[in-house]
């Protein structure tokens, strides 16, 4: 059989995770030089506190997952004789791909009559998710492996990802975008509507003033790249779950049918958008 993997920063939730039976391998974090798993072992990441310490100066270091975390977690589906197929966050924001990669190269010596396959989604939080999510709806079905895989690259080329953000103080912190943007747009009190590129870069698309505005730009957003108002739609907010619904009630106002899906940003990836993000993910047009 095929084994699914994802990362923490697919931000699924855990009942979906223990239902389509997806391996997550954790990010950490720390705080004061005390280092946390992404994964809590409950189960239960309290969003509310963890931003509310982050509004109050609370600064946040996060590290990628190393080669070494792949390959102890490959390897013991591979001994067990499944196939691996990993889903994960986009190259071009953390070198974690680049470690998936470099693990599965070892492993296919190790293991030649297995198959691995490593998937750059180009995403993050459910950018991510949802593809991890197709994955292991395909893996299930008994899809064959080939296809499988294609399947997943050709649904990461359909995800359209916005978002925006109450300050790009945390986008800057973290490098994802140059100093001088953040300090102009928190200056002139931009919030601005993001996006992830073809390539996974974090681009700045769209500039407005006040929430309210940028809210309205991602269900402009939606209009106008959805090509399926009745398929499944992703929510991601950092500790902001009113405006999340509200998202959602314009969406259905502007004409979206199906499941919509509201998640409380991970830690990890919520470090570096920061209290206030907001995130729309939906499948379209991609440019």
């Amino acid at each position: 059989m095929t084994k699914i993997f994802t990362d923490t920063s697919g931000n699924l939730p855990d009942e979906l995770i223990r239902r389509h039976e997806i391996t997550v391998i954790p990010f950490h974090y720390s705080i004061d030089g005390r280092e946390f798993s992404a994964l809590p072992d409950n189960g239960v990441f309290d969003g509310k506190a963890f931003y509310d310490e982050m509004r109050n100066g609370v600064v946040v270091q996060t590290s990628m997952i190393n080669e070494h975390d792949f390959l102890k977690a490959f390897e013991e589906a591979l001994a067990q004789g499944d196939d691996v197929v990993y889903v994960g966050m986009s190259g071009n924001i953390s070198g974690t791909y680049q470690a998936s990669l470099t693990a599965a190269a070892a492993l296919r010596e190790q293991y030649p009559d297995r198959r691995i396959a490593t998937v750059n989604t180009r995403g993050a939080s459910l950018g991510e998710g949802f593809a991890a999510l197709y994955a292991a709806q395909l893996a299930k079905a008994e899809t064959g492996f080939d296809e499988l895989v294609e399947k997943v690259e050709a649904s990461c080329n359909a995800m359209c990802q916005y978002f925006t953000v109450e300050t790009l103080t945390y986008l800057q912190r973290g490098g994802r975008i140059s100093k001088v943007l953040a300090l102009v747009g928190n200056l002139l009190s931009i919030k601005p509507v993001l996006r992830g590129d073809m390539d996974g870069n974090i681009v700045l698309y769209h500039k407005t003033r006040g929430r309210q505005k940028s809210l309205d730009a991602l269900v402009e957003k939606y209009g106008e790249f959805v090509t399926d108002r009745s398929a499944l739609v992703g929510i991601a907010h950092a500790d902001c779950a009113e405006d999340a619904a509200k998202l959602e009630r314009q969406l259905r106002e502007n004409g979206h049918t199906g499941q919509v899906l509201t998640v409380c940003y991970e830690p990890v990836t919520g470090s570096h958008v920061g209290p206030g993000a907001l995130a729309l993910f939906f499948y379209g047009k991609r440019t």
